[in-house]
């Protein structure tokens, strides 16, 4: 990734690291089990925090006057796509799919938080992120590796440190057990586990 680009990454995110750290710093026991047992729905996915407010992000709701409850939500979203899309690879292989979280963000083709890239198409066929639209997310999750998710993904997003660009820039992947039609019409750039990555434009599903 570029200086340019990483500069650009930096002024768009750090704010939320650094007021998601002390959220996430001061969250209680009781919140982390609230949100590692109480099943996704696409009505809400905090709900432990009341605001009069609300806003609806992609299906998501939070608190429209509460930022801790949008920096909740998006730690939800991050720690969703870790665990659905790479939970057997390792903690190397989900920063590699946080790394293709960020990098559409910073494209600005696909979303401008982490839920609206993760849940981008949720609502109709051909979601770009399987798990949001095959009932994945109303399946009962392994406990340990929920936690495992959720500690990894606060610390990504309370430490830019994390971002070695380990991808080349892709903003797609697939499972190397399977070849989508859309993998020739972009660039290979590594393969990590059992994900390949890839940079381009395409906009088919990612996984």
């Amino acid at each position: 990734m570029s200086k340019k680009s990483n500069d650009a990454l930096s002024r768009s995110d750090s704010a939320l690291f650094v007021a998601l750290a002390i959220v996430l710093a001061t969250a209680s026991a009781a919140l982390g089990a609230s949100l590692t047992y109480h099943p996704h729905t696409d009505k809400a996915v905090v709900q432990v925090v009341k605001a009069p407010a609300v806003t609806v992000i992609d299906g998501i709701k939070t608190g429209g006057d509460s930022v801790a409850n949008q920096l909740l939500a998006e730690h939800r979203c991050l720690t969703e796509v870790l665990y659905y899309e790479a939970r057997g690879e390792g903690a190397s292989g989900q920063k590699a799919v946080a790394e293709v979280i960020f990098h559409r963000m910073n494209n600005g083709n696909y979303g401008h938080s982490i839920c609206a890239v993760v849940y981008e198409g949720a609502s109709r066929p051909g979601c770009q992120f399987s798990f949001t639209c095959n009932g994945d997310l109303a399946r009962a999750k392994e406990t340990d590796a929920w936690r495992e998710a959720e500690q990894l993904a606060a610390q990504i997003l309370t430490d830019q440190a994390w971002r070695k660009n380990a991808t080349g820039g892709a903003t797609n992947y697939h499972a190397a057990s399977v070849s989508p039609i859309w993998a020739p019409t972009l660039e290979k750039t590594t393969q990590i586990g059992n994900h390949i990555f890839y940079r381009g434009q395409s906009r088919l599903r990612s996984s």
